[in-house]
């Protein structure tokens, strides 16, 4: 389990005077000891208020605080991976298997892996703490129905109607033949394109809301694994578009970077 430890750390200190002048204050400020932080209080507020005066009128524009790095983003939980090297060459299409066979085969491996590791952190995922599918700030995803009509559910909601989605897709014979000779429907990409859409939002959600949880449960290495594979995958037979993966954008790209992907 990885956790993180609480620290602290004191600064400044008293010093010393005689009884004599600590009596004469005393006597001159009997409510000193509330007196003493309102007066800290103020000079604190004063100096702050002062420092963003000068920052308004330097820069010309209010001050607006840094964001937060995200957690996975961050060392040592970005490097952690249970495989070390590149997932490019275990992608490829594979000689004399047939390309839609293994596009269907691996379809369906994502989708059980991500589908377990999904059920392992879901009770963190609740309509409290997810009142909504997101995955970073400006990304929030809606549900189509089946008139078209866009619909916001909590992230539970949300991944509990992809999942069932994508299984049933999975179980279509028409979509995903098991037959021998039976070939693959002309619209097979497409129908992969959205399924991968929809499990890079799972990725994402999780990334953003339930990293922590990952690390609570000393996954992370697993997760961040599982998801360059995903990404390998992806690229090397163009499932995804470079919009879609746009909330992990950064974490991609360390991937290319180390040659991961």
């Amino acid at each position: 389990m990885s956790f993180f430890n609480n620290f602290s750390r004191g600064f400044g200190r008293s010093s010393r005077k005689n009884k004599q002048q600590q009596q004469q204050q005393q006597q001159q400020q009997p409510q000193s000891s509330f007196l003493r932080t309102s007066s800290s209080h103020s000079s604190v507020q004063s100096t702050v208020s002062n420092s963003s005066s000068n920052l308004k009128a330097s820069t010309g524009s209010q001050y607006v605080p840094p964001v937060p790095r995200p957690m996975f983003l961050s060392q040592p939980f970005v490097r952690t991976a249970l495989v070390k090297g590149s997932f490019k060459t275990i992608v490829v299409l594979p000689k004399y298997v047939d390309m839609g066979e293994w596009l269907a085969l691996n379809t369906f491996e994502f989708f059980t892996y991500l589908n377990l590791t999904y059920g392992i952190i879901s009770e963190f995922c609740t309509v409290q703490s997810c009142p909504a599918m997101s995955a970073g700030p400006g990304f929030d995803y809606t549900w189509l129905d089946g008139s078209k009509k866009q619909i916001r559910f909590p992230a539970s909601r949300y991944i509990d109607l992809v999942l069932t989605w994508t299984n049933n897709k999975l179980n279509d014979q028409s979509i995903f033949p098991t037959k021998a000779g039976v070939p693959f429907p002309p619209s097979f990409p497409v129908t992969l394109q959205n399924i991968f859409k929809q499990m890079f939002r799972i990725f994402a959600h999780i990334y953003y809301n339930h990293f922590d949880a990952i690390v609570h449960l000393n996954m992370e290495a697993h997760w961040n694994s599982f998801f360059a594979h995903f990404i390998s995958f992806s690229k090397e037979f163009e499932l995804l578009d470079k919009r879609d993966t746009e909330p992990l954008r950064e974490l991609i790209e360390w991937l290319e970077g180390q040659g991961k992907v």
